[in-house]
Order: C-alpha cells, then sequence, then structure tokens
C-alpha cells in the first residue's frame, strides 16, 4: 500500500472538520470536460459581509497516450498559473512538475520543481523554488508498514543555511481508524482521531498544544449519511464554537451545501451563516 504525503497524514479528521464549512462565504464550483479531453473548472466566492467576488478559471490538459499534463490557472487578482507535469517518465511512480505564477500588473513571476516519489510503503517528496539568491528546498517523507506511519517533513533555506521547518509525524491508517501524533518545529504537539462509528457515521477529534501555553485546543467533529443523497455535519470546539452544516446531492452531479457558525462569547451569542453550491458535468 502506497502511504498518503506528509500533508495528507490525518486528512480523514481535518475534512471533518473543515469540509464544506465556508462561513461567511457564498461559493460556486462548476467542473465540466470537454470532447477533447479538456477539463475546465470554475471557481466563485462571494463575501456575505463585504461583498466583494474573488474567483478563477482552471483548464486541465492530458493528451491520450501522452506522457504529461498540463495544468493553467487565471484568477480575478490577474495573476496567471501554469503547470506541466510528467508521470512514471522517470522511473514508476514517480512525478516531476514545474509551476510557474506570472502577475501582469506588478510583472512579478515565480517558479518551481517539485518531484515526488510513491511506491509500496514509501511516500517522498522534494520541492525548490527558481529564487537564484538562495533557493528554498521543501521535502517530507512518509514510511508505511502494515497500516502504520512515520513521518518527516522540512524546509531549508540554502541563502541563510538555516533549517525553517521540521516536523514528525507518527500514525496509524486502517480500514475504519485512522489516528496521528505529530511535532512542528519542537514547538507545537498535535493530535488527531478518525473513526467509521457505523454505517454512516463518522468521528472525528482534534487537539494541539503550543509550548509555553497552558491552555489545549480540543474538538469533536462528526458527520451523519441520511441517505445516499444527503448528510449532516457538527463540530464543536472547547473555545465556544459550534458548527452545523447540511449538504444534500440535488441531481448527478449538483450538490448544495449550507452551514452554521455559533460562537458562544461569555453572555452573547454571533452567528455566522454560509451557503455554497458547487456542480459538475
Amino acid at each position: 500500500m502506497i502511504p498518503p504525503k506528509y500533508s495528507d497524514l490525518g486528512k480523514a479528521a481535518k475534512d471533518l472538520f473543515d469540509k464544506n464549512y465556508n462561513y461567511g462565504f457564498a461559493k460556486v464550483d462548476l467542473k465540466t470536460t470537454a470532447n477533447n479531453g479538456v477539463a475546465f473548472t470554475t471557481k466563485g466566492s462571494s463575501s456575505l459581509d463585504s461583498g466583494s467576488i474573488d474567483g478563477s478559471l482552471e483548464t486541465k490538459y492530458k493528451p491520450k497516450g501522452g506522457a504529461f499534463t498540463l495544468t493553467e490557472k487565471w484568477s480575478t487578482d490577474n495573476k496567471l498559473s501554469t503547470e506541466v507535469a510528467v508521470e512514471d517518465q522517470v522511473v514508476v511512480g514517480s512525478k516531476v512538475s514545474i509551476n510557474t505564477t506570472f502577475s501582469p500588473n506588478t510583472g512579478k513571476k515565480s517558479g518551481a520543481l517539485k518531484t515526488s516519489y510513491a511506491r509500496d510503503n514509501v511516500n517522498l517528496t522534494l520541492d525548490t523554488d527558481f529564487n537564484f539568491a538562495g533557493p528554498t528546498l521543501q521535502g517530507s517523507s512518509v514510511f508505511g508498514y502494515e497500516g502504520w506511519l512515520a513521518g518527516y517533513q522540512f524546509a531549508f533555506d540554502t541563502a541563510s543555511k538555516a533549517l525553517t521547518k521540521s516536523n514528525f509525524a507518527l500514525g496509524y491508517d486502517g480500514d475504519d481508524l485512522q489516528a496521528l501524533a505529530a511535532v512542528n518545529d519542537a514547538s507545537e504537539f498535535t493530535g488527531s482521531v478518525y473513526q467509521k462509528v457505523k454505517n454512516g457515521v463518522q468521528l472525528g477529534v482534534q487537539l494541539s498544544w503550543d509550548k509555553g501555553q497552558s491552555a489545549t485546543r480540543f474538538g469533536v467533529a462528526s458527520k451523519y449519511a441520511i441517505d445516499s443523497d444527503s448528510s449532516v455535519h457538527a463540530k464543536v470546539n472547547n473555545c465556544g464554537q459550534i458548527g452545523l452544516g447540511y449538504s444534500h446531492k440535488l441531481r448527478e452531479g449538483m450538490y448544495s451545501f449550507f452551514c452554521l457558525l455559533v460562537v458562544f462569547c461569555c453572555t452573547f451569542m454571533v452567528y455566522n451563516y454560509c451557503d455554497s453550491f458547487m456542480s459538475h458535468k
């Protein structure tokens, strides 16, 4: 079994806390694929408080039998992004991609080279930017054996010759249970547990503690599938925040999401509402 990337460790628990909770925004996602194989993804969001609107258009093309994938993205802040990725060409399980961004307004350009290798029991990544004054190297490794996982993530600034990130993680990934414990820069300690309690019911727990602070942050989240088309979500933490959500499949490829955040602050409550909508073809 191929273990997940370091950034995806504990993803099942993270999704219970984050996915489909878009407080203060109305969002629209549209995905469609043309006959020639070009995939289009359009995203838009509007702030319910300020009324500001942001959006992006992404196209992805991979020729049949081709060795590369071309992805281009334009956003309303006038940034153009391009990615050219090649998979399984260097060795089986490898991926090499070049990412560039360009802002026509400012003329600012940036780029990065990203590499990864994923096979049974191992998942490795190594990225570098194109800063010739001194690129920053970012990498990670995850090793797995019979469901047990061990990972390390780092960032190294070659200009200052300093290690700017050093994270460790240990975990377990089973069919209906996931557990993770991590230490970030020897100052933040986090943990999470995810479990499929029974059919249609999922439960997640997250906790974290920062060195030098006495308080521990703690939260519980759950998801219940009412039927094959509808589900309800709920989460609560020790900061007095309660999140509620509902998702429904309107028809094939079309979904709607609604969520509500209630914050208990001493003797009063603050409500925040959101709704989002996604459809794809």
